[in-house]
Order: structure tokens, then sequence, then C-alpha cells
């Protein structure tokens, strides 16, 4: 008599931003690659810090076998600067901060047509960097998500990228957890994304976790399980690991809390905990 057959379990997405950001980052970013603990990481080719030889280098991963999904970070918020010229509205030569952008974009102050440029310009460095259009495209800070953005995105994903999935953040429950306010806007954001990504054909992930409040020293890996509550295959879960450097340190409040997370993800409880909710990296 046959054994009976152990079961299928579902494929997610866990996927490392802000590849290019610091030399620490990178490095951490890829050894998690090579160790079989993410599958997917999204690049800023707007970051000073992102050279061709960390294209190279994460490339490299995949040239036995595909190891690792690579994707365009694109990012419109301080302390980054624009790659193309003439950009608007800056503040010392650099984006507007988060709060700033997102209050511009929600007031329809920003400028479509520069938004689409730079947008299309962090393409280009990809594809420069990577000989090859991404595998799929986010943004840093949740950017890609606010009005006016949020088209200015899609319509350059949808000429430059047309084989590209784009992130969407909305939870599968977004009642569980209801009390996570950083969640639930982006469930309100997803929405809108999600269906005008379907009118302009644009492929999206079918949900979205991994948010969380940094603030505090969290214990992450008694927060990663709760990302991993019925998540459907192709799902997103997002983190951050990074090992702290003097560029870190001047570009970005995110330092500490992203070695811990690395911890958690090189540790033996990561593949422990996928297993136990059913799911494996794609």
């Amino acid at each position: 008599m046959r054994a009976p057959s152990a079961p299928q379990r579902h494929h997610i997405w866990l996927c490392a931003d802000d590849y290019g950001i610091a030399p620490g980052v990178n490095e951490a970013i890829r050894d998690l690659v090579a160790r079989g603990r993410l599958n997917a990481t999204s690049v800023m080719t707007a970051s000073p810090h992102f050279q061709q030889a960390d294209a190279e280098a994460l490339s490299g991963l995949n040239e036995d076998e595909t190891r690792v999904a690579i994707g365009l970070h694109v990012t419109l918020t301080a302390p980054f600067s624009p790659l193309m010229s003439g950009y608007e509205p800056l503040r010392d030569g650099a984006f507007l901060p988060l709060e700033g952008t997102m209050l511009a974009a929600f007031l329809q102050r920003l400028d479509r047509e520069r938004l689409t440029m730079e947008i299309a310009t962090q393409m280009k460095a990809f594809v420069m960097a990577f000989g090859r259009q991404p595998d799929f495209v986010d943004g840093h800070q949740h950017v890609h998500l606010f009005p006016q953005v949020r088209e200015a995105f899609l319509s350059v994903v949808s000429e430059m990228a047309p084989q590209a999935w784009v992130r969407q953040c909305g939870r599968s429950l977004p009642l569980y957890r209801r009390f996570n306010r950083k969640a639930m806007l982006l469930d309100v954001l997803s929405y809108t994304f999600r269906r005008q990504a379907r009118k302009k054909g644009v492929r999206t992930n079918p949900a979205f976790s991994g948010a969380y409040d940094f603030r505090g020293q969290p214990d992450y890996a008694k927060l990663f399980p709760r990302f991993l509550h019925r998540l459907p295959p192709d799902s997103v879960v997002m983190c951050h690991p990074g090992f702290v450097d003097d560029a870190l340190n001047r570009l970005d409040p995110l330092t500490v809390q992203r070695e811990r997370e690395y911890a958690y993800l090189a540790s033996d409880a990561l593949p422990q905990t996928l297993a136990a909710y059913g799911l494996a990296l794609a």
C-alpha cells in the first residue's frame, strides 16, 4: 500500500526591499538568497550606493538556477534624489519626505508628466544595470499606491515592462488584526490600485503581508508567524533584512531592526515556521 503523499505547500514570495540602499543591506540580502531564505528582492536604482557591481553580484546568484526574482523599487521620497533633471517638487535637491509626498499626492499637486519621466528613468537604470526588464515592480514606502503616483507608475510598467507584476499591499483578510492602522491604510489604497492595474492589464499579487510598526524594537520572531495567516498562493511577504553600516545610518532610520530581521530569516526558525503554515518559497 502506497504511503500518503505529503500535503502540497502554497508558494509565496518572501521579498527583501531596499537592495541598493547600502552595502550592508546588499550583503545581507545576497547571503539570504544564497541560503534559500529569500526568493525576491527589489532594487533602489535611485540610491547613491547602488553600483553596477551590486547588480552583477545579485544577478550572479541566478547563474546556475533561478534563485531570486529581481524587481524595481521605485523611489520618490527623501533623502533620495531624482535621477532625471527638472523633477519637481524638491526640497534641498531631494524628493519631499514621505509625509510631504503623500500630502501633495492626495491634494493632486504632483506633476503627472514629471512623475512618469522619473519612474521611467529609474526603470531605464534598472534595465541598464541588469540587462533586462524587472520581474516585478513596487514602491519604496508604498508610494506607488498614492493618487497621481499610481497612474504614472502603472503607465510606465504597462509600457516598459508589460510582463512584470506589480505589488499591491492589501491583506488577504482585511478584518484580521483590524486595529493595525498602517495595514488598514494599505488596504484602502490598494483597492483602487488593484482596480486601475486591472484596467491596464497589469498583474498584481493576490495578497500582501509584512507591514508593522518599526518603533520600539519589536520582536520579529514573534511577529513573523502572524504575517503568514491564511496567505493564498503567490502572496508577497515584505521584509527588510540588512547589516548596519555608515551608509545606512546616513540614509534611513530603519537600522538595527534590519539586523533583527536578518537574524530571524537566517535561522532555522524560518523554514520551520513556513512548513507549519503549509507554505514554501516559490
